[in-house]
């Protein structure tokens, strides 16, 4: 393969590549954005699979990000690979934030504005066990009730910063294939000319 890697990563290096990328973040990021804007679908489907993506990662519920994005892009008729991608929101840099701010304003939204004092959990513990119903009350439903509002804020924001981008990209393009058009044209109807 022409971009294939000389010396194969090993398990180490593909997980110090998941936490923090060779060429930084922001690379990243300018990849993912120039994979979605280059989709073939409408403005509508690429703005609602990155707005189910980017719902979807303000989840508590690691590793089911990809299906539950694929199935909101399904019902809101939106791209399944843009939903994909926008599930990059979450990553090890933005979790800990996303994860914060769903855990209070759950909290708040559950107890009516007047959080109480969280009793002491040793999480290794139920970890350990795997005791999920002592999870669930003082982490995931909070988290989960919380999700919902800033979810959905952070989806109607992707939704339309997408989907004006995606027009704009599109609409600019048109210009330009038109004008290399026009340009050839005239290149051809100048040689044209000559030629008699």
């Amino acid at each position: 393969m022409l971009f294939k890697r000389r010396k194969r990563a090993d398990f180490w290096e593909r997980v110090r590549m998941f936490l923090w990328p060779r060429r930084s973040f922001w690379r990243s990021a300018q990849y993912f954005a120039k994979r979605a804007l280059r989709l073939r679908a409408t403005p509508h489907a690429i703005a609602g699979g990155i707005a189910a993506g980017v719902f979807a990662s303000f989840t508590p519920f690691l590793g089911f990000h990809f299906i539950l994005a694929a199935a909101l892009a399904w019902l809101i008729g939106g791209n399944l690979v843009a939903s994909a991608l926008g599930t990059a929101v979450g990553n090890p840099l933005t979790f800990p934030f996303i994860w914060g701010a769903t855990l209070q304003i759950g909290r708040s939204i559950l107890t009516g504005g007047h959080p109480g004092e969280a009793a002491p959990l040793h999480i290794g513990r139920v970890l350990r066990h795997l005791d999920f119903a002592k999870l669930w009350e003082p982490f995931l439903k909070p988290m989960t009730v919380g999700a919902i509002p800033l979810g959905l804020a952070a989806a109607i924001i992707a939704y339309i910063v997408t989907r004006w981008t995606v027009i704009t990209f599109r609409e600019q393009r048109r210009r330009r294939l038109l004008e290399k058009a026009r340009r050839r044209a005239m290149a051809e109807t100048a040689i044209a000319t000559a030629g008699e």
